[in-house]
């Protein structure tokens, strides 16, 4: 744990020495998304291949480029790509960016996904509001040692997804003529896509969309004190009785194509929420 802290303080110093302004909002964007922040203004542009110890991003559709400015009002992190269990990272891999700007002083995470549509009254193109997850992972990013300068060794998820950011983005939704979707996420550890089995069982467990990434951020960023907002696309519906195979290529147009409306709901939450 010593090694992992030291290497964390030596990336986010890295950063800070790089930037005029620490960021307090770090925006993830998931597959497809990594253009739902074009209206960050004064940007720093890290490769993640140039800041120390940082994963590389394998995924195609993730460009690997952390970019820090001016977005709503405030100074905020973009994270255009992300890093997932089934690369064949760890999970302390796939949160050390969490812990970068924990370390930053970042205090509020907005973490976005592709997800496919469990709950079969949504439709392709909706953005759902996280109400909650669901970890079948089978991974904890706390496992092991507890940094105590991060947070508690037995954090509370109870509130993971923070309500009052929660509301924020649904009148913005509403204020751009769309109705926000809410539900629970099922994370699981992929790559494989779900066999219709699985899809059933996801249901009747009380999963409304599924994908393979978010929980081990938002995980790690409760334990470490930041509020959370989540933010599905939902790209596809996953109906058992009619199961259709999604491709990666239908998976990044879908979410493309919802890429302005999210931008538009991230940037009035970020200048009323945080």
């Amino acid at each position: 744990m010593e090694l992992y802290a030291a290497r964390v303080s030596e990336s986010a110093e890295y950063i800070r020495r790089n930037i005029a302004e620490s960021p307090t909002v770090l925006v993830m964007a998931g597959t497809g998304l990594g253009d739902c922040a074009t209206g960050v203004s004064r940007v720093r542009m890290f490769e993640y291949v140039a800041l120390p110890h940082f994963p590389k991003s394998t995924v195609e559709s993730h460009a690997g480029q952390l970019v820090v400015g001016r977005f709503g009002g405030k100074t905020v992190a973009v994270m255009r790509g992300r890093f997932h269990l089934y690369e064949g990272y760890s999970p302390g891999e796939v949160v050390f960016p969490i812990r970068v700007m924990q370390t930053l002083g970042v205090r509020t995470l907005i973490i976005t996904n592709a997800a496919g549509g469990l709950n079969l009254n949504f439709q392709g193109g909706d953005i759902m509001v996280m109400t909650d997850h669901i970890n079948l992972t089978g991974e904890n990013p706390l496992e092991g040692p507890n940094h105590d300068a991060w947070g508690l060794r037995f954090p509370g998820m109870v509130d993971a997804y923070d309500p009052a950011l929660r509301v924020l983005a649904l009148d913005a939704g509403r204020a751009l003529g769309a109705e926000l979707r809410e539900g629970v996420y099922a994370g699981l550890k992929g790559p494989s896509l779900e066999t219709p089995s699985e899809m059933r069982f996801l249901r009747i467990i009380g999963a409304d969309a599924v994908g393979f990434s978010t929980v081990q951020e938002v995980i790690a960023a409760r334990h470490g004190g930041m509020r959370v907002l989540g933010l599905s696309v939902i790209t596809n519906l996953c109906d058992p009785d009619q199961p259709e195979n999604a491709t990666v290529e239908n998976v990044v147009a879908a979410a493309g194509k919802a890429a302005i409306r999210l931008e538009t709901i991230i940037e009035k939450v970020v200048a009323h929420g945080t």
